[in-house]
């Protein structure tokens, strides 16, 4: 069954920076090559992190320099905020981004799963565990948490998974009618593509439900020549409504993400099979 079609594609060399919009990608079992290619370490706390700690690296942006088949350490820009920009592999790299961010970090490719303690989640910033995860989440007063049982048990044990630096999964999934929906119920709000950084943005057509793609939880989809598989909605964290580029910083982003759509945005899925993908190419839905 035709449910729509790819309508951007995006990578993001160096997370929780800005991305890149392409026209096609050949998509791997692990995900996007160079998308979460790089990431930044918190020298003090020694874990690493993104725009959740350091909103100003929603401020930067990164793009790819030239693309091969893999996806570690592949050498791209990283622009700052000021329009300068320098290659990842520059040896002073981490020095500059720690000017900007008055913070000592460090820019990081991807190193092997067997690096555990590169992986390891640090010491939380609050004592209480509600009071770090309303943080994290931008929650408010009585808003319910996400429920983070459905979640890899070792996400809690690390940053990211280890091998990678993507928060879940390889792929996060949006439609444009998600976002369509919350700019007509919530017109106060500026719910840009940007603040919620999918993979894949797709046209889900005529579909009628306000939230087309959290219904294809436990399906698996054929895009192009490559099929992935929808694993659970993404909640949404205070990234969402941080203020860069054009963007003003909004909490009223997640007052509404948390009223229309019980905090969750868009699906986090996983290649099953290697293909290319273009914009424009339909998505077919073809069993669970």
């Amino acid at each position: 069954m035709r449910i729509g079609k790819i309508k951007s594609i995006f990578r993001y060399p160096v997370k929780s920076t800005g991305g890149e919009s392409v026209d096609e990608v050949e998509l791997t079992l692990g995900g996007i090559p160079g998308d979460r290619g790089w990431a930044i370490r918190d020298e003090v706390r020694g874990e690493i992190v993104g725009g959740k700690s350091f909103p100003r690296l929603m401020e930067f942006s990164s793009r790819l320099r030239e693309v091969s088949p893999g996806d570690k350490g592949q050498e791209a820009d990283l622009i700052f905020p000021d329009g300068t920009f320098t290659s990842t592999l520059d040896p002073e790299i981490s020095r500059k981004i720690s000017e900007v961010l008055e913070h000592e970090v460090t820019l990081w490719p991807l190193l092997p799963a067997e690096e555990l303690d590169h992986y390891r989640r640090g010491e939380a910033t609050h004592s209480d565990m509600e009071t770090e995860l309303r943080a994290v989440f931008g929650r408010e007063g009585e808003e319910p948490l996400p429920d983070l049982s459905v979640f890899p048990p070792e996400i809690f044990q690390f940053a990211s998974p280890p091998g990678t630096y993507f928060d879940v999964s390889p792929l996060l999934i949006l439609t444009s009618s998600s976002l369509a929906t919350l700019q007509k119920r919530v017109p106060t709000a500026r719910f840009d593509v940007r603040r919620f950084r999918p993979n894949f943005l797709i046209d889900a057509g005529g579909d009628a439900d306000p939230f087309p793609e959290l219904a294809w939880c436990g399906q698996k989809l054929r895009i192009g020549k490559a099929e992935i598989e929808i694993l659970l909605e993404c909640p949404r964290c205070v990234m969402t409504t941080h203020g860069f580029q054009d963007l003003p910083k909004d909490p009223g982003v997640m007052r509404a993400l948390v009223k229309e759509a019980k905090g969750n945005l868009g699906v986090y899925a996983k290649p099953l099979v290697s293909g290319q993908v273009q914009v424009g190419d339909e998505i077919e839905i073809f069993g669970p």
